[in-house]
């Protein structure tokens, strides 16, 4: 197993790409004239209420207006079922920006303002505790809610990153503190300015890729900037020193990218048509509505029968599936066309394999 982060910063933009078993499954691109929205939080104004959709649009101060869900507005009342009954033109709020613009579409946003720390995520006006799904030991999970109880600010909640496990309650105090006094400063901001407006703008791509991706799951980081690299140094060593001696410093004639091949393995990878490793194939159609996925036995023609060709097929497919979607950041609704099985067995098996 080789878990890789790769970091390179160029004078227009950083890059991050994150590799699994040495394969490439997230890639990352911020140019530092046009930063990502996402974790920004701002100051709005309500300018339409659309009644038939339970949604609304609300001017954050881009180009286009940003979408809220009635899902994702805060409601005292759990019997709101109704926007308008939340929502009124005019209205000003505090939203949070929770998926970038994209096409003809403006950013998503959600009024449930979460603020993300090392070990920890802050939920103003939640009152709850979670554990992160990614950490299976049953012990563990309760161990690390009775220490989220105890440190939970009052009239908030907190989800415990897979990153904690392990970790003690000590370790999560100056997260909190930090985290509290973060959102102190926000409210401090909504109070007074212009609207709309920008009120807190997450860490840019550099910084996030180190909180969030940089868990003791990750064998290496990589880094070609040096002054970068001393950053980084000084911010591990405040938020994981354990994990200083996993960062490395890579000073090549050639980019870090072009050094581990991303580039060329992004084209392969992102093209329509994704070849499988026994030499079947995936076709990938994207549209407005839905994602189409397409699975093909191709060249693969098997060693035994026909049934158990297919199913090794779709199987091998569910896997490159799972990736492709985190590498093209596919969410809304995705239609898998697999070829057909007969065995209810192995039907099943595919299924839970896709789960």
């Amino acid at each position: 197993m080789a878990n890789e982060i790769l970091i390179e910063v160029l004078p227009e933009e950083t890059k991050v790409a994150i590799l699994e078993n040495r394969e490439l499954v997230e890639i990352y691109t911020e140019r530092f004239n046009l930063r990502m929205m996402e974790g920004n939080i701002y100051r709005g104004r309500v300018t339409s209420v659309l009644p038939g959709m339970q949604a609304a649009f609300v001017d954050i101060g881009y180009a286009k207006n940003a979408f809220l869900y009635l899902n994702d507005v805060v409601c005292n009342n759990h019997t709101c079922n109704r926007v308008s009954e939340l929502l009124t033109p005019g209205q000003e709020l505090t939203v949070q920006v929770i998926k970038e613009a994209s096409g003809n579409k403006g950013p998503r946003v959600t009024t449930r303002i979460t603020l993300p720390g090392r070990y920890l995520v802050l939920l103003p006006g939640a009152d709850h505790v979670k554990v992160s799904r990614k950490i299976e030991n049953e012990l563990e999970i309760n161990r690390l809610k009775e220490i989220a109880e105890e440190i939970k600010p009052e009239n908030m909640g907190l989800v415990v990153r897979t990153v904690a496990e392990g970790k003690d309650k000590e370790d999560f105090l100056n997260d909190i503190q930090f985290l509290v006094n973060l959102y102190d400063t926000i409210c401090q901001r909504k109070a007074k300015g212009i609207v709309p407006r920008c009120i807190h703008r997450d860490s840019d791509l550099f910084f996030r890729a180190i909180r969030d991706f940089f868990t003791p799951a990750v064998d290496k980081l990589v880094i070609n900037d040096r002054e970068h690299y001393s950053k980084a140094m000084e911010y591990i060593e405040m938020i994981s020193p354990s994990l200083k001696n996993r960062v490395e410093h890579l000073d090549k004639s050639k980019s870090l990218f072009d050094y581990y091949n991303i580039d060329y393995r992004l084209q392969k990878l992102l093209s329509r048509k994704v070849w499988l490793k026994s030499g079947g194939y995936i076709v990938i159609d994207r549209t407005e509505a839905l994602t189409a996925i397409d699975v093909n036995t191709g060249k693969y023609v098997g060693k035994d029968n026909l049934e158990n060709t297919v199913l090794k097929t779709n199987m091998e497919a569910v896997a490159e599936i799972g990736r492709q979607l985190r590498l093209r950041d596919i969410g809304g609704i995705i239609v898998i066309d697999f070829i057909d099985m007969d065995d209810i067995m192995h039907k099943q098996m595919v299924m839970d394999e896709l789960k």
